[in-house]
């Protein structure tokens, strides 16, 4: 009851305030229920085999299916328990009171996102704007507090749709507007707005809804979409998005927007976590290759992709492996999984500084050489799209500068720099001797500068070498428009140097 309680909180400060007021009426009639039998009726009624129980009259608490009698409660302790919950209660209130729609820091970032949408569209000048919440109370006050001040500021028209409550919108019409007439308005092309309502020249740009219209509905003229809310149900959200992610959208791009709760609240009812944690099984027991949730996942989605399609295409010989194909085969999850319980062990990631490196011993079919994890200083320079660790680069050269796995093998770089560290955590000291003495305590690291020279010239390499297939084949490159030409253009992350 307190999770949901605090669910409602998440959602809007006007939800919470209703449902502390219901409970808080229910629990004042529950102690009036209480007070009302005398102490004479008490003791009449303690010979239970007098009891006549057809007749409950005001004795019965409860609904038809878990009723309960007044006469086997110890009233005297409850009363004292509900008396203590409408003090909390009325405190509660007396707080809230003062969080005026001015004053609710949620409802006002929300101004803020729809006032840049509107100043700057996405796609020419589409300003449709579709906010989804999980309560109707919350659909309400959103639509009260914004429909005027858009209608007024902006010029545009705003509606409200949900379950429960009847549908609202600032457009007027002669008939009565309903749940059909607002959709159709809201996204007249995929809705047909000429066919119904020829002639009309209004249209709804903003549309405040309840997951009443989370399935089923093309709504595709939109191409912003915010979550005010998070729903349990990760499901629920990829349905949402669909309403605008559908075939014959108009929009180039679309956009999600995921209102999460507060940290703090977020202690209490983990919330993100809950969703995230779901939302990743379903990715990973299916063969989507989205997550709304996480961009960060793109990368490992888009790799588990062509994985699936590689198996799909090429003769697989199972003798020939060691073991079958296990789900990790298909994705980097099992790393995430990992930086996540360091991190979670108390290591600052965040401020961990560039160049750092460490040395191991090599294991079976890895020669002494080093591995380096470079970052591309261009966001926006994806070698062939092929890199699914990109920005980042890893690349195994040994020590005579001969490429051992090349970037396009980021799972099997990983793999190899997790056996070789994963569980290591104190340094061997022979072997930082044995490279301090090397590399003259760091002052001399001439060799591994021309190795690192050489991992970056085989991405080089690779991509003229796929920029020729490319133009052999009659496929347009950006071979012409985004060069990577060498050393400035990455970053050294750190190295792992094998012996």
């Amino acid at each position: 009851m307190g999770i949901n309680m605090l669910k409602r909180l998440e959602s809007s400060v006007n939800s919470f305030r209703l449902t502390i007021s219901r409970i808080q009426q229910l629990i004042a009639n529950m102690i009036e229920k209480i007070d009302s039998r005398t102490e004479e009726e008490y003791v009449e009624e303690f010979d239970f085999d007098d009891l006549d129980i057809e007749d409950e009259g005001d004795t019965i608490i409860g609904n038809k299916k878990n009723k309960i009698d007044l006469r086997d409660i110890d009233t005297i302790s409850w009363r004292r328990y509900l008396v203590a919950d409408k003090e909390r209660f009325d405190l509660l209130l007396l707080m809230l009171k003062d969080i005026s729609p001015e004053h609710d820091s949620k409802l006002q970032q929300l101004v803020c996102d729809l006032r840049e949408k509107f100043a700057h569209p996405i796609n020419g000048s589409n300003k449709k704007v579709l906010i989804f919440t999980a309560f109707a109370d919350t659909a309400d006050y959103l639509y009260k507090n914004l429909a005027p001040l858009i209608l007024e500021k902006s010029g545009l028209h705003s509606a409200m749709v949900s379950g429960t409550i009847e549908a609202k919108s600032t457009v007027k019409l002669k008939q009565k507007m309903d749940f059909n007439t607002v959709l159709t308005l809201f996204s007249p092309v995929s809705k047909e707005k000429d066919v119904l309502f020829p002639g009309l020249k209004d249209e709804v740009d903003v549309l405040i809804a309840t997951d009443c219209i989370s399935e089923g509905q093309n709504l595709q003229d939109c191409d912003y979409l915010i979550n005010y809310d998070i729903h349990w149900n990760p499901v629920r959200i990829i349905q949402r998005f669909g309403r605008i992610d559908r075939i014959g959208s108009k929009n180039e791009v679309i956009q999600l927007v995921n209102y999460w709760p507060d940290m703090e609240l977020d202690d209490y009812i983990d919330l993100k976590g809950r969703v995230e944690s779901r939302m990743k099984i379903s990715v990973l027991t299916s063969t989507g290759d989205d997550n709304p949730l996480s961009v960060e996942e793109k990368g490992d989605l888009e790799y588990r992709r062509q994985q699936l399609k590689r198996l799909q295409e090429e003769v697989v010989d199972l003798e020939d492996m060691n073991t079958g194909i296990s789900i990790m085969d298909l994705g980097l999850n099992e790393f995430r999984l990992d930086l996540l319980d360091y991190m979670h062990e108390g290591h600052d990631i965040e401020h961990t500084p560039y160049g750092m490196h460490a040395v191991v011993i090599g294991g079976e079919g890895m020669p002494p050489g080093v591995i380096y994890v470079l970052r591309n200083r261009s966001q926006g320079v994806n070698i062939d799209h092929k890199n699914q660790l990109h920005p980042f680069y890893l690349v195994y050269v040994d020590d005579d500068g001969g490429v051992v796995v090349n970037h396009l093998s980021p799972k099997t770089l990983l793999d190899d720099f997790r056996l070789l560290c994963k569980g290591k955590a104190k340094h061997d000291k022979s072997l930082c001797a044995a490279f301090n003495k090397e590399t003259k305590d760091g002052k001399n690291m001439k060799h591994y500068s021309e190795l690192l020279g050489k991992a970056i010239q085989s991405i080089i390499n690779v991509k003229e070498k796929s920029d020729l297939d490319c133009f052999l084949e009659g496929v347009q490159t950006e071979l012409f428009t985004k060069e990577i030409k060498g050393l400035d253009d990455f970053e050294l992350m750190d190295f792992l140097i094998v012996r």
